[in-house]
């Protein structure tokens, strides 16, 4: 009987110890010396976009005159908040990369920033259409920042009418991850122009603000895993170890006695 208690007892600890989910699983952005920066001083990376295929573009073109720039300007293209209109109404980045502009004709915008956008069909429709002192103003947009979350995460295809999101923003959109879920490996799936590639980041590390993939990109798919605890079909807190340790031990205890008086 001791060395059943004693069995017992080594089974209670081990699993309480072991299966309870901590808070160095669940809090973001802790300071785990891996960075070199101050936590006050971390500068966040991001690099400009560059528009890939199937992107939708709103190009809204204004001068002084404007019944000239009416036919750039599509009927709908100015509702900032109404993305499926910009399906119908905006600019498509065909599969070679072109856009079709009125005048203009198809303009490659692939593997082009934002601003290089603009600076492009600036230059374009004062060489064929406007003149210098028609003073054109051009503004070129995403029709919203689209990705997908999936795993142990709220789990669908979201769209943010931002420039610039960064990964916790995202999460936090979608419903933030579950207390099951692998804060320390989010895969992040990246669309290429030679295919996607799937980047990982530990987003309990403060070291994360650093990484090329903090900040989200159009079409990105965020994965979180589910701990490994939960696989195991672990409580994720001590109470719940110790409820299912309790069951586990009741059922033992029974079947000693009963054993015992047969």
């Amino acid at each position: 009987m001791t060395k059943c208690k004693s069995l017992l007892i080594y089974l209670f600890i081990s699993v309480l110890c072991a299966s309870c989910i901590t808070n160095k699983d669940v809090v973001y952005l802790q300071d785990k010396g891996t960075s070199k920066l101050d936590s006050l001083s971390i500068k966040e990376l991001s690099k400009p976009y560059r528009v890939q295929v199937n992107d939708i573009l709103s190009i809204n073109v204004k001068a002084l005159d404007n019944e000239l720039t009416a036919i750039f300007n599509p009927v709908g293209n100015n509702s900032s908040g109404a993305q499926g209109g910009l399906y119908f109404s905006g600019f498509t980045v065909d599969l070679h990369g072109n856009i079709k502009f009125p005048i203009l004709g198809e303009i490659n915008v692939l593997g082009f920033t934002i601003t290089e956008i603009e600076d492009k069909v600036k230059s374009e429709l004062l060489a064929q259409y406007f003149k210098e002192s028609a003073e054109l103003f051009v503004t070129v947009k995403l029709a919203g920042l689209k990705y997908t979350t999936i795993g142990e995460v709220g789990t669908g295809v979201h769209t943010l009418f931002q420039d610039r999101v960064n990964i916790i923003e995202a999460l936090a959109n979608a419903g933030d991850i579950a207390l099951t879920g692998d804060r320390k490996d989010v895969l992040v799936i990246r669309q290429y122009p030679d295919g996607q590639k799937i980047h990982h980041i530990d987003l309990t590390d403060i070291a994360a603000m650093q990484s090329p993939y903090y900040y989200i990109q159009p079409n990105d798919i965020i994965l979180v895993k589910p701990l490994r605890r939960k696989s195991l079909g672990a409580g994720q807190t001590a109470i719940q170890n110790i409820t299912t340790i309790a069951s586990i031990l009741s059922v033992l205890v029974s079947t000693y006695f009963l054993t015992k008086n047969l």
